[in-house]
């Protein structure tokens, strides 16, 4: 089968379209052929080992020369071909979405237990741009109660742009951050308020929030706690942009959360680890099926232009979701 593998570390050139082994299931597997494939952060940071201090502080992971699974790739949506001899959801012809490593593929194989039917209302092209960063947004915003003010910080990302359906779909207040570009998108997905991040500075402003999401790292903890409430809540997500390479990146602004939480008493500091769930794509399927989540897709690409596509993804910014068609 084909797939996106890269070799070593580096810019979207040392991806290469290639020939390799189909995978196959195990008991709790289902294999699936890949219909649509989403792009996301976490592939140019693997492509690049990025940021490099994440090499050392995750070796499952990181490899020395090169990512331990060369093939990119997270989110997919695509029709299950066969399954392992303990699934019992799934059966071969059934279309599914789900997150899972070494998406970019024609067939990939994910345990049953991060992998959903794809609802009606939804596309393969759409349903794929929901796992990583919808369930991220989710599992950011569980907390949240009706009437609360929440702030996205990055709003006009994968995750963001769910972030900020999700929070109105909860009767949340929602204030977006963006550029001057995204500002009409914002808006467009249901954002109460939107700060241009070029004229405004939303940690100096007179608001405070009730929860800060933070899907950037391109502030100083201490600005973020400025924005919120007495005893309100920060979440941290990772974050960062390209820059061709960088020693700590958005890491330092995680690790200082990891510290600071356990002393802060003005605040509740979390850092977000979102763990991939079927239970979550099921209740995102059912947010889709009521039209209360779409997907914001930026553009879409053939397959074998995934090293395009992440180009895209890191040089330009790319809003809301970008997304490979097989």
């Amino acid at each position: 089968m084909k797939a996106i593998v890269q070799d070593r570390y580096g810019a979207p050139d040392v991806l290469a379209v290639r020939e390799i082994d189909q995978p196959v299931p195990g008991a709790s597997d289902v294999l699936v052929k890949v219909r649509a494939a989403a792009v996301n952060a976490r592939d140019w940071h693997l492509m690049r080992g990025d940021p490099y201090v994440a090499r050392l502080m995750d070796k499952k992971t990181f490899g020395r020369h090169g990512p331990n699974q060369p093939v990119r790739g997270t989110d997919f949506a695509g029709v299950v071909e066969a399954v392992g001899r303990g699934v019992t959801t799934f059966k071969p012809g059934d279309a599914v979405f789900g997150e899972a490593q070494a998406a970019f593929a024609e067939y990939v194989c994910a345990p049953q237990t991060v992998v959903a039917h794809l609802p009606s209302a939804l596309s393969f092209e759409q349903a794929a741009a929901f796992p990583l960063a919808a369930n991220t947004a989710l599992m950011g915003l569980r907390d949240l109660e009706a009437g609360q003010h929440l702030l996205v910080n990055g709003a006009s990302g994968g995750v963001g742009t769910f972030a900020v359906q999700i929070a109105k779909a909860y009767g949340v207040e929602v204030t977006a951050v963006c550029s001057t570009r995204n500002v009409a998108l914002l808006r467009e997905l249901g954002a109460d308020h939107v700060i241009d991040y070029t004229t405004d500075d939303f940690t100096r402003g007179q608001t405070r929030y009730d929860v800060l999401l933070d899907l950037v790292g391109n502030r100083k903890l201490r600005e973020l706690r400025r924005a919120l409430k007495p005893g309100g809540r920060l979440v941290l997500s990772g974050g960062g942009v390209s820059k061709g390479g960088s020693l700590i990146g958005p890491v330092g602004l995680i690790v200082r959360g990891k510290f600071a939480e356990r002393f802060v008493k003005r605040h509740s500091i979390s850092v977000l680890d979102a763990v991939p769930r079927a239970d979550n794509l099921r209740t995102l399927a059912d947010l889709a099926e009521t039209g209360k989540v779409v997907a914001a897709i930026d553009r879409e690409y053939p397959f074998d232009q995934a090293a395009e596509a992440i180009r895209y993804l890191e040089v330009e910014h790319a809003r809301a979701k970008v997304v490979l068609l097989l």
